[in-house]
């Protein structure tokens, strides 16, 4: 098995599902085998895991009596950038285990859940297309997508270099096209645009505003405002502080010299009387700048009532236009900006329509050499996919791949419609692969798909169930090559009844019914190399294991 690091399902967990009460199961990479007898419940673990992606439920599906039942299935998402980024784009947590977890209540109401978070079934589904395909009859599987065909299409033939050449030619068509209709929708009464304009440039450009002459003026306001309570302060601290007789600079210079006198009797008034003296000089030069800054004050009502008008006209500018006063500046200049962008509007139109008269043309022979090239390679991959057909035991069954170009708006996919046809009847039509109603052909035919686009990018868990549906001997022995194939690529999951194809997994789980006190419970082990020997040999010989059928299974193991 030489599967390298990658997306895979490392357990399913399932409680009270139908006949199920409780089954954990923990999964490998590479090929896995499920078998069992008719009846045992394996297509219970393909139907759980369905829920778990976010499969339509049904109420009838809970075990009789349960109050409800729950399927969990853990994916290691370590290197899937894709759904990382969905995950994120969803405002869910994208850790490299991604846990998906169902549960449904007997009233027919479900709940879904990506890892803590409750989410809605449809996103839980879009997390699912992500991580598996379910190849039988089951609708989740991807391959019925056209976007999916499309994709796998363009894989196989290497055509990505020509569809980076169409989506890169198509944005820029698209971006041009955006760019005209913004001014298209701008222009439709620019002469009244440009007029509305001049006219709010002119009222903001007479008041003469600055984000700094603004804090001026209302700062100066302020000032003004309350002048007479500033003089009321200053005549108050005039009285307290520098007043001639009582105020606190004469009472500090007279203690000073009364304490002088008395050094010669008490030394320690020396230091006293330094700071007095020192607090009569600061008190000095406080009187000096109070002096000073009081001469100053003049309350001027003629002055007041012009910075009142000039505020009042820069307030009504910034409720006209939504702003804050000192935001006023910035919205001039954003004025100035689309009055000249509108000066040039008609240029602008005239050589963007230039502009994307020549990206169309570029786009139109970008998307021309993407067809021609998925044409070749739809033809490659007719013939390919209809040999693995006829070798997987269909030997009527033809495969196309329906390429047409289909014109209109371009897109970033470019212009074709791909559509994969198929049929497994010679007398019947070639139709599309998603009209195809037998499960056991359509698992089939996915097999022989996905073998054939191997090495396409794609999902990375794959599940087939009934893909040996009416086949046997040599048919058996191809299918289970390609599942091997497969398997060092992707992580395989399938339902078998042959013993070619259960021999040949890198896993394999065998499921059983068992019935206790009238209750019946699905069970799944897991086979050692000695189990996986007596599995085999009874899906050779039947019930009645035989020595041969022994040693059958035992080659069928070694190859």
């Amino acid at each position: 098995m030489a599967l390298g690091p990658g997306t895979v399902l490392k357990a399913l967990t399932i409680q009270q599902l139908a006949i199920v009460r409780h089954l954990d199961v923990e999964f490998e990479k590479g090929l896995t085998i499920l078998t069992g007898e008719t009846g045992a419940g394996k297509s219970i673990l393909i139907e759980a895991l369905g829920l778990a992606l976010g499969d339509r439920a049904d109420s009838s599906m809970v075990r009789t009596s349960a109050d409800r039942a729950s399927v969990s299935a853990t994916f290691d998402i370590a290197s899937n950038r894709d759904l990382k980024a969905f995950l994120r784009s969803n405002d869910l947590e994208d850790n490299d285990e991604c846990l998906l977890r169902r549960v449904m209540t007997p009233d027919g109401r479900s709940r879904a859940f990506c890892n803590a978070s409750p989410i809605p079934v449809q996103l839980l589904k879009q997390i699912g297309e992500f991580l598996v395909d379910i190849h039988g009859q089951h609708a989740h599987q991807s391959l019925l997508r056209g976007s999916i065909q499309r994709s796998l299409l363009d894989e196989f033939g290497r055509c990505n270099t020509y569809l980076h050449a169409v989506e890169q030619a198509y944005y820029r068509w698209h971006n041009i096209g955006q760019q005209l209709d913004e001014l298209s929708h701008r222009g439709e009464d620019v002469p009244r645009r440009i007029d509305l304009l001049q006219f709010q440039a002119k009222e903001i450009e007479a008041l003469n505003i600055t984000v700094e002459n603004l804090a001026e003026l209302e700062a100066e306001h302020r000032y003004i405002a309350h002048a007479a309570r500033l003089l009321e302060g200053y005549d108050s601290a005039e009285k307290y502080a520098f007043n001639t007789e009582g105020g606190a600079l004469k009472g500090v210079i007279k203690a000073a010299g009364t304490l002088r006198d008395l050094i010669s009797i008490d030394a320690g008034l020396t230091c006293v009387v330094e700071l007095l003296e020192q607090a009569a000089i600061n008190l000095e030069e406080a009187d000096h700048e109070f002096n000073r800054l009081r001469a100053n004050i003049e309350a001027d009502p003629k002055r007041l009532q012009e910075i009142d008008n000039q505020l009042a006209a820069i307030h009504d500018i910034a409720r006209k236009h939504r702003c804050e006063p000192k935001e006023i500046p910035e919205r001039l200049k954003a004025i100035r900006a689309e009055l000249e962008d509108l000066d040039n509007r008609e240029e602008q139109i005239r050589q963007l329509n230039s502009e994307l008269d020549l990206a169309l043309n570029t786009y139109t022979e970008a998307a021309k050499d993407l067809h021609k090239h998925r044409f070749l390679a739809a033809k490659k991959m007719d013939n390919e996919i209809t040999k693995h057909l006829r070798d997987l035991g269909i030997p009527h069954g033809n495969f196309s791949v329906s390429v047409e170009p289909i014109g209109g708006t371009p897109s970033p996919h470019g212009d074709d419609e791909i559509i994969f046809l198929v049929t497994a009847n010679p007398d019947l039509p070639i139709k599309p692969l998603k009209k195809v109603a037998s499960g056991g052909e359509l698992s089939r035919i996915s097999l022989a798909i996905q073998v054939a686009t191997t090495g396409s990018s794609g999902i990375p868990v794959l599940v087939f169930d009934e893909v040996d549906t009416g086949v046997s001997g040599a048919t058996a022995e191809v299918v289970s090559e390609y599942l091997q194939h497969l398997g060092d690529k992707r992580q395989i999951l399938c339902i078998t009844h042959l013993p070619q194809v259960a021999s040949a997994g890198d896993q394999h789980f065998s499921i059983g019914k068992t019935v206790t006190d009238g209750i019946t419970e699905t069970t799944i082990t897991a086979l050692e190399p000695g189990q996986r020997i007596e599995e085999v040999a009874r899906m050779l010989g039947g019930q009645r294991v035989t020595d041969k059928a022994r040693e059958h299974a035992r080659e069928l193991l070694a190859q």
